[in-house]
């Protein structure tokens, strides 16, 4: 079955490793977001997914289900039923709920016997209202199916960086059957780099390596946790990689926040910007680097870019156009992309 993308009626879910560590990232979503045309909405009466606690065992499952079913049940009060997620873990965590939900009535009818007992009725969840993949995508996601949009609003060129991406154990890892664009050879950020004019390095050693975070083994086994960072970091060195760019603020915290500590640890020079698929894009879209982007909450100084980037010339914007969507289309034909793992999409805007 083809999977379908949504561009309205979405409710962006906020991450709570994103409001604390980097704030420009919810920021640079939206930036981005209202220049494509995505029809969105952020609810203050959202809470955390739990992800953090859970899986690091701090939170159980049936805990985290309740707290999933809230936010289903929000998302129908609002009429937003597709959620898009800033982080990783919130992306892992809901779909799994929206399953358990979906495939459990022992467990769907212990929920709403919580929702009950607590007076509210009104959050009772009822098989499908809710499903993993019709409703639950991550930004990558919508990004992906807005690369011409993307492509038409970019004024930065980014083609005289060396840049690499990482995609995160739980996007492509948790939930094979929904990944977009690969699993064994994830490209999905690669194919968005793309849509502004920037051939990325594509396949290096330990890309499908964990950033080593691990949640409590950053904590728990740290020297484990460090040595698995500094694979990947040596491999992207190996490639001369300049930027790294990822979709996960906690992928971001171990790459970004570790790398001056991994730096003195190994005696490595590593001197690698780290920077979020939102907040890319919504640089090489013009929005400030501050205001918008938050490069200050960085620890890794991301000015260095800026002495380096330059605008993109009316030519080369033309050419970047005319080749996205070139490849946009061709997403619709039998014989593109034969990896066995890719995900078919489907361009149609039909509003859920």
């Amino acid at each position: 079955m083809m999977k379908q993308i949504p561009d309205k009626n979405i409710l962006l879910f906020k991450s709570c490793l994103v409001s604390i560590e980097y704030p420009g990232v919810e920021s640079s979503t939206t930036y981005v977001f209202d220049k494509i045309g995505v029809d969105y909405f952020v609810s203050r009466e959202q809470t955390c997914c739990t992800g953090l606690g859970h899986y690091s065992d701090v939170f159980d499952q049936f805990t985290t289900t309740v707290n999933g079913a809230r936010h289903f049940a929000l998302s129908h009060k609002l009429n937003r039923p597709n959620f898009a997620m800033m982080c990783a873990t919130c992306y892992a965590i809901n779909k799994r709920v929206a399953d358990l939900l979906n495939g459990n009535e022992d467990l769907r009818n212990s929920v709403n016997d919580v929702f009950d007992d607590c007076g509210f009725e009104w959050m009772k969840y009822e098989k499908d209202d809710i499903t993993s993949r019709e409703n639950i995508f991550h930004v990558i996601d919508i990004f992906y199916s807005k690369r011409k949009e993307i492509a038409e609003n970019i004024c930065y060129d980014f083609s005289d960086f060396k840049i690499a991406t990482h995609h995160g154990c739980h996007y492509c890892k948790a939930h094979y059957n929904d990944t977009i664009e690969g699993v064994r050879n994830p490209h999905i950020i690669d194919d968005v780099v793309n849509a502004c004019g920037v051939e990325t390095i594509g396949w290096y050693d330990f890309k499908r390596a964990t950033c080593g975070n691990g949640f409590s083994q950053r904590f728990v086994h740290k020297d484990l946790s460090m040595d698995s960072t500094i694979d990947k970091f040596r491999s992207l060195k190996d490639n001369k990689t300049e930027i790294l760019i990822h979709l996960c603020p906690n992928c971001h915290i171990q790459f970004d926040r570790y790398q001056p500590f991994i730096e003195k640890k190994y005696g490595e020079k590593l001197d690698i910007i780290n920077l979020n698929i939102s907040q890319f894009l919504a640089i090489a879209m013009g929005a400030d680097p501050y205001d918008v982007v938050g490069i200050q909450t960085h620890t890794v100084p991301v000015e260095p870019l800026f002495e380096k980037l330059k605008l993109l010339s009316k030519e080369k914007k033309a050419e970047i156009i005319e080749n996205v969507s070139r490849k946009v289309d061709l997403d619709n034909t039998t014989d593109f992309n034969m990896e066995a793992d890719t995900v078919k999409v489907d361009f149609s805007r039909e509003a859920k």
